[in-house]
């Protein structure tokens, strides 16, 4: 396979034509569960690193959850109000459509540097109206998220 296909003209990644490539792919990592967790997104024109945080004490769906809010935001912030926003994670597009990350985790002092970020996440929903498009990164189909850490 060429990188990039020879049909596409907007991305150096390989992507497949229903991708959009004026957007952003998240993915969290998280070794355990609970366990060190990571995020980060990547540009799917540019295939470049947009941002990435951790790894702090958390579960894979958090990571998500937060990595989409953190898209969200800074696509907020630099007025990208149209860029999409992909995901593999069904359950984190949920909470964020719900303005609510609904975790299991334990709430203890060695967790509570993490859910003062899910809070200061749940209050941006709350208090901002975006147009993002969340798409569900439909793995079976495309592959890997680009965003995806590569340890499985």
């Amino acid at each position: 396979m060429q990188n990039p296909p020879d049909y596409r003209h907007d991305t150096v990644l390989p992507l497949p034509m229903e991708v959009r490539a004026d957007a952003w792919a998240v993915d969290a990592a998280c070794s355990g569960n609970p366990g060190p967790m990571e995020y980060q997104a990547i540009d799917l024109q540019t295939g470049a690193q947009v941002f990435h945080f951790g790894p702090v004490k958390g579960t894979n769906n958090i990571g998500e959850f937060l990595a989409i809010v953190h898209a969200l935001a800074l696509c907020w912030q630099k007025g990208l109000h149209n860029k999409t926003i992909y995901s593999d994670s069904y359950n984190a597009i949920l909470w964020v459509s719900k303005r609510q990350c609904k975790t299991k985790l334990e709430r203890t002092p060695e967790t509570e540097p993490l859910y003062q970020i899910i809070q200061r996440a749940e209050n941006w929903l709350r208090t901002h109206n975006y147009r993002n498009p969340i798409i569900k990164w439909e793995t079976q189909k495309w592959g890997e998220v680009p965003a995806d850490f590569g340890r499985k």
